[in-house]
């Protein structure tokens, strides 16, 4: 009886593995956006055919019709990987049944109170399990909290009465953090492990085939925790630098020149900018994920949970710097006409999940202001209220009919000289104007 098993384990590995390392393996993705599509692009270059599969009809049709609706996804690469066949798009989930290899990209959240959302990641699990057959692969790509995959996901996937290692393959490989406006590439090292010594094996060499390194760790646990941790050691220190910025607006000191000092030798400072909080992909998520998982070990990470209310005081403070600069001006919040420039989370960027630009326009409208933005890289995005809000024109004549104008992304290609002259006054929180000559008198920064 142990033999027989030990057969169809071995039949079902090595058939997968032959499916991967000659290409005919197919690949579905499940959840196509920020995480899934360049994924799905990943796979299709590397010569597998793929699906993505979403609930998002207009991602789907955009999909299959070789349009991209993300900046940092190649718009000539996705167009060629849908000509050749390689790459389409399904609202319907029935397909997963006749995949070889499933990489789960659905977003999650946070609920009001900062704890996980995982309501998707757990409906993404549950459509896999009512097809699940043995000889797949089910690869959870996005960031979560230590113990997803072995908590949540394989509970669900073996109701199906399969068994993890044996019939079914599951690991947890997290997509890297990139900087914003570089094209997804395969580039670096990914980070995989399996729940179980046969799952890492499988999971390593589909994922060798598509990445330079591929790094396997003990376990899914050990695994989810380096990517929570590379997202929380960027906000803890962005919260440190952003601290020294509220101290040196309290001081008078301009906390810039202090930065630019302290990150050339002899100090060596790994540099990290102030700005208006934090924001990214993961970045106002993930210490938010790991704090809630200590807290079920009756361990409280005081150092990242206040590194966190740093970083969410940070759009308030611009609202009340804001606040002064017009009092200074006998203007006030209540009724000032306010152009912010960029809502999107990162230099150069399309994604604005999570950025502290929204949070600050909330607080400006909250207080009576009237705010328009513009955002070269974000046409229209939909707010916490549900309300469809859109890029305005970057009209020289608008600057100078505003109160103020509000920096808080610095992309790349802005007029800045020409946006400093026309403003009759510009809070810069990212330290755009740096390289601007004249009209110095406008210019707040952070």
């Amino acid at each position: 009886m142990i033999e027989s098993v030990e057969l169809g384990v071995s039949t079902h590995a090595s058939r997968l593995r032959d499916r991967i390392h000659d290409r005919t393996a197919r690949v579905g993705v499940v959840g196509i956006g920020h995480v899934g599509l360049p994924v799905a692009v990943e796979k299709a270059r590397a010569g597998y055919s793929v699906v993505g599969f979403d609930t998002d009809d207009s991602r789907v049709e955009a999909l299959n019709a070789g349009v991209t609706y993300l900046d940092d996804v190649d718009p000539d690469e996705l167009a060629r990987a849908v000509a050749k066949g390689s790459l389409r798009a399904s609202s319907d989930f029935a397909g997963l049944g006749q995949c070889d290899v499933i990489a789960i990209c659905v977003p999650t959240a946070l609920t009001a109170n900062k704890d996980p959302d995982v309501s998707r990641l757990r409906r993404a699990a549950e459509a896999i399990a009512f097809r699940l057959r043995p000889g797949q692969l089910i690869a959870l790509e996005c960031t979560t909290y230590p113990g997803t995959t072995e908590e949540l996901l394989l509970p669900i996937l073996t109701r199906s009465g399969l068994a993890a290692g044996e019939d079914f393959y599951l690991c947890y490989a997290p997509k890297g953090e990139e900087p914003a406006g570089r094209r997804h590439a395969v580039s670096g090292t990914k980070v995989v492990s399996g729940v179980t010594p046969r799952c890492r094996e499988v999971a390593q060499m589909f994922y060798g085939l598509t990445a330079p390194h591929v790094l396997t760790v003990s376990s899914p646990r050990a695994a989810e925790m380096t990517k929570v941790f590379e997202s929380t050691f960027r906000a803890v220190n962005g919260a440190l630098v952003n601290e020294l910025a509220l101290l040196c607006d309290r001081m008078g000191i301009d906390v810039w020149e202090v930065v630019d000092a302290a990150s050339t030798d002899p100090f060596g400072v790994a540099r990290f900018d102030p700005g208006p909080g934090v924001g990214g992909r993961d970045l106002p998520f993930d210490p938010f994920y790991l704090a809630w998982k200590a807290r079920q070990y009756d361990f409280p990470t005081r150092f990242i949970e206040l590194a966190g209310e740093i970083n969410a005081r940070m759009p308030y403070f611009v609202v009340e710097k804001l606040g002064r600069i017009l009092n200074e001006r006998g203007r006030s919040l209540r009724y000032a006409d306010v152009l912010v420039i960029g809502v999107a989370s990162e230099k150069d960027g399309a994604d604005w999940r999570g950025s502290p630009s929204l949070k600050v326009i909330e607080l400006l409208e909250r207080a009576g202001a009237s705010v328009k933005y513009f955002d070269p890289h974000v046409e229209s995005f939909v707010d916490g209220r549900g309300t469809l809000r859109r890029s305005v024109a970057l009209d020289l004549s608008l600057l100078g009919t505003v109160d103020c104008t509000v920096i808080l992304t610095d992309h790349s290609g802005i007029p800045w000289e020409r946006v400093v002259e026309s403003s009759p006054a510009v809070l810069d929180t990212r330290n755009a104007t740096a390289a601007v000559s004249t009209n110095h008198h406008k210019i707040v920064r952070l």
